[in-house]
């Protein structure tokens, strides 16, 4: 029987201890968020599906290895990290980035105006963006994504990296150096 749990720390203790329900508790908290991880890293639906998948069965034969040093987020975080960058790892040629409507829509904030022109400003802008850090090394695409788009803190960060803090602020900063590099350019074409 599932004990009562409240907290991401008392689900993944109650999941290594055998209890299913408290697994599938985690997964339908936090899919949606490693998914968008997945995706940013890997710019494909399929594949960003295919990296949560693998990052949810690893996450079930590991959780012997959860430790509880870090909050269960950021342990599920470095699993997801690890599966996506593994499937890059794995291309032959680049997969072309999906910048549909739909696909941009998460970048265009939710408090836009009606106006429809400032409204195409800000997805053509969101587009650009997203282009631009697709075109970063997953090295300073992952820490930059991890940052500004999930929120972490450095801490939070250097943990599922497995860096320390002082390495990935220098990778965040070659990121976002490459990153308006990469948006002057784009803006010149």
């Amino acid at each position: 029987m599932t004990e009562r749990v409240d907290t991401d720390r008392d689900l993944m203790g109650a999941a290594q201890r055998g209890d299913g329900v408290a697994f599938d508790e985690l997964v339908r908290r936090h899919t949606a968020a490693m998914y968008r991880v997945a995706y940013r890293i890997l710019n494909d639906r399929a594949e960003a599906e295919d990296a949560v998948q693998e990052a949810w069965v690893s996450a079930w034969r590991s959780l012997h290895r959860f430790r509880g040093d870090a909050a269960p987020t950021t342990w599920l975080y470095r699993v997801v990290t690890n599966a996506a960058l593994a499937q890059v790892r794995r291309r032959k040629p680049a997969v072309p980035m999906d910048i549909s409507d739909e696909s941009m829509s998460h970048l265009v904030s939710d408090r836009e105006s009606g106006n429809p022109e400032d409204h195409a400003m800000r997805s053509e802008e969101a587009g650009r963006v997203h282009r631009a850090i697709a075109t970063l090394e997953p090295s300073q695409r992952v820490p930059l994504i991890l940052r500004e788009f999930e929120g972490m803190s450095y801490e939070e960060i250097a943990e599922v990296l497995e860096v320390n803090e002082a390495a990935l602020r220098s990778r965040l900063h070659r990121a976002r150096l490459a990153l308006v590099a990469r948006l002057k350019e784009m803006h010149r074409e």
